[in-house]
């Protein structure tokens, strides 16, 4: 049971590639940690600065447990106006 981890700017160029899968279940609190170890302090402090979607919605509890299917979005921080 997969889920899927899309990276955007920023995000995409410290994980190295667009995207990846991990094990669903975990909460998004657990997987940001997983992602960190899995890619290094790069994308670790993006990470700590990013906003994530769930299936295009927002995720405002990051302990809930993320289903299998649903897609993370690693939305870094944007410049511009």
């Amino acid at each position: 049971m997969q889920l899927t981890v899309r990276y955007f700017a920023g995000a995409r160029a410290a994980a190295g590639h667009a995207e990846e899968t991990a094990p669903a279940g975990r909460s998004l609190d657990e997987l940001i940690d997983e992602l960190a170890a899995r890619h290094g302090e790069r994308l670790s402090v993006v990470l700590k600065a990013a906003s994530f979607l769930v299936d295009g919605v927002a995720c405002h509890d990051r302990r809930a447990p993320l289903p299998a299917g649903v897609t993370i979005d690693v939305l870094p921080p944007f410049a511009g106006g």
